[in-house]
């Protein structure tokens, strides 16, 4: 099925939030990292708990690649297997691995994470295009080709984006994030599904909301990834930009505030982690209707 056209029947079958799978150790309960064989073991058993607890709340999970790969192969391991784990448990998986190059290393990224199968194979990825568009086709080509989805970054949420992405791009008087706006809407005109949307979607941070609305127009046709919600300070009101007016139009991703929720609970420890994380992602759901 067309990536967009799924996650956006997803998204109105549960919530516009996305769950990042960014596993630490020292905040994976210690009954859990204790008990596992290997630090992979412990990781890939966290997730499974998180994913056991939410899987019906929320359409989409995205692991961070490099909380896996700092563990070497073990960790590889883990995000292969909680991968099918999720897909398993009907969730779709974004890989959030940022990935840029040319030519035929560009290709081969493409092929690692947008294949039909492979061991680290999502339903998506996040994409860095300022390497300009022969660094996006080949992952443009694997989307059409195999029903997959990339996320471009376009305005992302840290305190120094603005140190390039605000800056003045003096032949198009525009701000670079703008131009990157135009080149995704291009680009992603080739994969509008029935949906009206397509699988060329944005990363656009919840904190700077200004720039999301005018984002919004640039891009009528893209699924906004909205970082930046809770531990970054953005709140619902500042995501609202980045949707439309029927309320479609993005996924808020939510990663320590969901997985950890129990370090910050008075109701649930480390041995009801999961119970906590669905609590967080319940409250978080009822907090994004009311400003959307």
């Amino acid at each position: 099925m067309h990536f967009a056209d799924e996650l956006i029947a997803r998204i109105k079958n549960t919530s516009p939030i996305c769950v990042g799978l960014d596993p630490r150790l020292d905040q994976i309960p210690q009954h859990i990292v204790q008990d596992a064989p290997t630090p992979g073991a412990a990781v890939l058993e966290f997730n499974k708990g998180i994913i056991d607890a939410v899987h019906d709340l929320v359409p989409i999970v995205k692991p961070q690649v490099a909380f896996y790969e700092m563990l070497g192969l073990d960790g590889l391991a883990a995000l292969s297997q909680t991968i099918l784990y999720a897909q398993d448990k009907g969730l779709l998986v974004l890989i959030d691995a940022k990935r840029n190059d040319i030519g035929s290393t560009a290709e081969a990224y493409a092929h690692a994470y947008l294949d039909k199968e492979g061991d680290l194979v999502g339903d998506a990825l996040t994409v860095n295009a300022y390497l300009g568009y022969d660094g996006i086709k080949p992952f443009l080509e694997n989307c059409q080709k195999n029903d997959k989805g990339i996320f471009i970054l376009v305005k992302t949420s840290n305190s120094s984006s603005g140190d390039l992405q605000d800056r003045n791009v003096d032949d198009a008087n525009l701000p670079v994030y703008e131009l990157m706006g135009q080149f995704v809407d291009s680009w992603g005109q080739d994969l509008i599904g029935q949906s009206g949307y397509s699988s060329v979607g944005a990363v656009v941070g919840a904190t700077y909301p200004q720039e999301a609305a005018k984002l919004r127009e640039l891009m009528p046709h893209a699924i906004f990834l909205v970082p930046g919600y809770g531990a970054q300070g953005g709140a619902a009101a500042d995501v609202k930009p980045c949707f439309k007016a029927d309320g479609t139009g993005a996924i808020v991703n939510n990663s320590r505030g969901i997985i950890f929720a129990y370090e910050k609970s008075d109701t649930f420890g480390p041995e009801q982690y999961k119970k906590a994380a669905r609590k967080a992602a319940e409250k978080m759901k009822v907090d994004l209707e009311s400003a959307l």
